[in-house]
């Protein structure tokens, strides 16, 4: 099933280079639209189901052509993760963890024969890559890499607003766009389109192409907790967990933050009153 919907959006991801381009530094993309997210703020934190919906959307449609190299499976039950449970403070004991990798295949050496073979992934595992390597992944996207997602929530400026913004934000190219073969109009996708407009040079429309066909569409992934699966929610879900994936310990980072901001105020009053003690008897 889950191949089924992975070649039913084989051109799936996010931010795949642009199949115009090679002037994608002049920029011109409409600024990434504002989006609330419950791990914005000091106290913010991760939505679980929200990641648990985001990680499905990304299983079923993303991996297909996009990697998550740096994320191990063990990852998705850590403190602050997808299936982090309690029960459970050793994520390679997770349950759901040990279930979720066991649908991979990983690359291996067999130690009697030292030949190459695929085996079942465990928990100590990292996600696979969907391609053997680099030239298999552009000859299967029409030339263009897919990045890979471990990091790109963090090196988009705009982070999730921006891939939530770049996955909703396909639109009709306007007239005068002359759009390439195996490109998409995409005005949140950086580019320079200069040389595909026909119409008044002060008018040049904002955005870029992108060899991404929308590799979302309602109902495409169907969510275990009852949720509507619309595309806006699909869009959400799947930035939210690229945002997880980016920085998990994005909680215990603010924790931490807030624990020494209160030992700095105490610690401030301390040496004040310390001062004040001790100058207490001399002139100044």
């Amino acid at each position: 099933m889950l191949r089924k919907l992975s070649v039913i959006a084989a051109a799936a991801g996010l931010l795949v280079a642009g199949a115009a381009g090679p002037a994608l530094a002049n920029g011109g993309a409409l600024e990434a639209k504002d989006v609330h997210w419950s791990f914005e703020g000091p106290f913010g934190k991760f939505d679980q189901a929200q990641l648990q919906r985001g990680f499905k959307v990304y299983r079923e449609v993303c991996s297909a052509c996009h990697s998550l190299k740096l994320v191990a499976f063990r990852n998705l039950g850590d403190k602050g993760a997808p299936f982090y449970s309690e029960k459970y403070p050793n994520s390679n004991d997770n349950p759901w963890v040990k279930a979720i990798a066991k649908d991979y295949e990983v690359n291996d050496i067999d130690s009697e024969t030292g030949d190459a073979i695929k085996r079942p992934a465990t928990s100590a595992d990292h996600f696979p890559s969907p391609f053997a390597n680099e030239a298999a992944a552009r000859a299967s996207n029409g030339g263009a890499l897919p990045p890979d997602m471990s990091l790109l929530a963090k090196a988009r400026e705009a982070g999730p607003d921006y891939i939530y913004s770049l996955v909703t934000g396909y639109a009709e190219p306007p007239k005068g766009l002359t759009v390439p073969t195996g490109g998409h109009y995409n005005p949140y996708f950086p580019g320079d389109l200069t040389s595909a407009w026909h119409g008044d040079h002060k008018s040049v429309p904002k955005g870029g192409f992108i060899a991404m066909a929308p590799p979302l569409k309602a109902d495409l992934v169907t969510f275990d907790d009852g949720t509507k699966s619309t595309l806006d929610q699909q869009a959400k879900d799947v930035s939210a967990f690229l945002m997880w994936a980016a920085e998990p310990k994005l909680e215990e980072r603010k924790q931490t933050g807030f624990a020494v901001l209160i030992y700095l105020v105490l610690l401030s009053g301390l040496l004040y009153a310390s001062y004040k003690t001790v100058w207490r008897n001399e002139s100044h």
